[in-house]
């Protein structure tokens, strides 16, 4: 799908080349990271792709075709990009930032709308609410949504992302790279992905492109990085607790027992069941779920010293929680960022209550993979 053929760049000032010989094949639909320190080369092959550098030596394919041959004008349109400033037009609204591509092909308009409203339900924005507003009004997670949206508007067989994520705190990070993972589930796009976090290159990548000084040093899987470091610059960038790098390779999905009668009670539980349910419960917890077996909270022996007869009385707001498409990774940051020593988790898509992931199943998982 895309195949770089022995790259080299210098910039004025530079002792050696920014880039020095790269060679490198990514398949279709593969998401390749390319993660490394600053200086070695990343934005820069970036760059080069979709010609805002040109490169002084070495060729360009994408799909078999030379980017000399094609318009660069016409090459950057068929190219997604989102770079980690998200770079929106902060005088337009959200519906012309993710409409400016597509505009400029000359779709017709009802096209346009119907692709916009579509790209905003994938990013989880309804349309009604976020169409007329400005990127000021948005969150910075919700900025980058919509960022997304308007490298996808166009629908590119090829995007390029730089640092996309590295703008918003921890948890939101986390929440948007699981988004746009189970996005990806559903497209198939071939993507470049700059990160200098190697723990977000394993969580993201298919392969893992790593470089220094311009040259490439490893290209592997996530789990043959971990297995088997090309060398000792690699065995420093992927740094000591390999196990613990491991979970974030694991999906909650994949370990939970989905016992969820175990830790929940009705909306319209009594507190004698309750108070009977909290003495069996390991984490001296129960989760509050509605008619829809939605989570709305959760109570624990605080809550029983209030004044109340039933669950819906009792139970105090949870602000803490993951989907089951999440890491186990993601799952230890939350429980380190609430310091519980449990997290419930939820259905990515409606918010159900699924089951209770604890810091023990992590240990549990790090001891397994310790042990293979």
């Amino acid at each position: 799908m895309i195949r770089l053929d022995n790259l080299t760049k210098h910039f004025p000032g530079l002792e050696r080349p920014a880039v020095d010989g790269l060679s490198l094949e990514i398949n279709k639909g593969e998401v390749c990271v390319l993660v490394g320190p600053s200086g070695c080369g990343k934005t820069t092959t970036m760059k080069m792709i979709n010609r805002l550098h040109e490169p002084d030596e070495g060729e360009i394919y994408i799909e078999g075709k030379n980017t000399r041959e094609i318009n660069e004008i016409d090459l950057r349109r068929r190219i997604g990009y989102v770079i980690q400033e998200i770079g929106l037009f902060p005088h337009m609204t959200i519906a012309e930032n993710i409409a400016t591509v597509p505009k400029e092909l000359n779709w017709p308009s009802e096209k346009i709308k119907k692709r916009v409203n579509e790209l905003l339900e994938l990013m989880g924005l309804k349309p009604a609410i976020y169409r007329d507003r400005r990127p000021p009004a948005l969150s910075g997670g919700q900025r980058q949504r919509v960022g997304v949206a308007r490298a996808l508007a166009a629908d590119p067989s090829v995007m390029l992302m730089d640092e996309p994520f590295a703008a918003v705190d921890p948890i939101t990070r986390a929440r948007l790279q699981n988004e746009f993972l189970r996005i990806l589930e559903q497209l198939e796009k071939t993507i470049i992905f700059v990160t200098h976090d190697i723990n977000e290159a394993i969580k993201m990548g298919d392969k893992i492109a790593v470089l220094r000084k311009g040259k490439l040093v490893q290209h592997s899987t996530p789990e043959e990085l971990l297995d088997a470091p090309a060398n000792e610059f690699v065995t420093q960038l992927v740094g000591r607790n390999r196990s613990i790098k491991r979970l974030h390779l694991i999906r909650v999905e994949d370990i939970i027992a989905e016992d969820f009668d175990k830790y929940s009670v009705k909306l319209d539980c009594s507190r004698e069941v309750i108070e009977e349910k909290l003495t069996k419960s390991e984490i001296g917890a129960l989760m509050v779920v509605d008619e829809q077996g939605c989570l709305v909270g959760r109570v624990d022996n605080r809550s029983l010293k209030k004044k109340g007869d039933s669950s819906e009385e009792l139970y105090d707001e949870i602000h803490d929680q993951v989907t089951a498409d999440s890491t186990l990774n993601d799952s230890l940051s939350v429980m380190l960022e609430s310091g519980e020593g449990y997290v419930p988790v939820v259905d990515e898509k409606r918010g159900n209550f699924r089951d209770i992931i604890t810091l023990q199943d992590l240990l549990q998982e790090v001891r397994n993979e310790d042990e293979q």
